[in-house]
């Protein structure tokens, strides 16, 4: 995949990132694949668990030194910390190889067809934040690590990609692949939200992507077009979570909503 200059190495002889304009807490870089180790380290994570403001602390890293930050996590029951993922860099391609609404119409066809008698709708209209979108990314991050979260003790991570919704590619994350192979073709839906929603990737888990939204819709008709990506992108969110049409899912899960939580079984 093709990828900016990966920075991360320098923190093994820069535990700091002084080098790179960082002041990073004790952390750790890793390397572990479901094949190994990999040929340099996928990302850098602190020690110990986020607490608020963290993020916005190291925001500032993707412009300076081409590293995203993100929480990760585990939620009660999967597994805890990356190191123990089954991440495979080798299944993923390059994000803007693909085309968003292609990708979006081929898992469409794939899932959602069938068990709602109907045709892709195409994409949603695009919406205006009214704030910005790594400002609302670091409030929601704070949101995130406090003790209602149902994240249990994410820790704060850098990972060297481009934008945000690079990030799962970037490591190759392997939470959907009951749906994909390759995560790259939903990192093209995410950089198409990034444009048209304000969307910043702010925590993965074993098996779960959240992300902030800064230009929520405001009507159920709205947010019904983007339930239909939602469908799409990760049908468990709708098929396994007890909601009884897609119009209930947007009524609850979208409308409104500054953040989107998926999980793929």
């Amino acid at each position: 995949m093709a990828t900016l200059p990966n920075q991360l190495p320098t923190l093994a002889a820069d535990p700091a990132g002084r080098s790179l304009g960082l002041d990073l807490p004790p952390g750790a870089l890793l390397d572990t694949t479901v094949e190994g180790p990999w040929d340099e380290p996928l990302l850098w994570r602190a020690d110990a668990p986020a607490a608020p403001g963290d993020w916005l602390r190291l925001a500032s890293a993707r412009r300076t030194a081409g590293l995203c930050p993100v929480l990760v996590g585990g939620r009660t029951g999967s597994e805890p910390h990356p190191d123990k993922w089954e991440l495979d860099p080798d299944l993923a391609s390059y994000p803007g190889d693909h085309d968003a609404e292609e990708v979006l119409a081929e898992l469409w066809e794939g899932t959602a067809a069938e068990a709602l008698d109907a045709d892709w709708p195409g994409l949603a209209p695009a919406g205006v934040p009214d704030v910005d979108p790594d400002v609302w990314a670091a409030e929601v991050t704070d949101a995130l690590v406090g003790g209602a979260s149902l994240l249990k003790e994410p820790r704060l991570a850098l990972v060297p990609a481009r934008r945000s919704a690079d990030v799962p590619a970037a490591i190759g994350w392997c939470g959907p692949v009951n749906l994909t192979d390759d995560v790259a073709e939903l990192c093209a839906v995410l950089r198409s939200w990034e444009d048209r929603f304000g969307v910043r990737v702010v925590a993965l888990t074993f098996d779960q992507l959240i992300v902030s939204v800064a230009a929520p819709p405001g009507t159920l008709s709205e947010a019904e077009a983007i339930a239909a990506e939602h469908y799409a992108f990760c049908p468990d969110n709708i098929t396994q979570s007890g909601h009884a049409s897609l119009r209930a899912y947007a009524e609850r899960e979208v409308l409104g909503a500054r953040s989107w939580t998926f999980w793929w079984d």
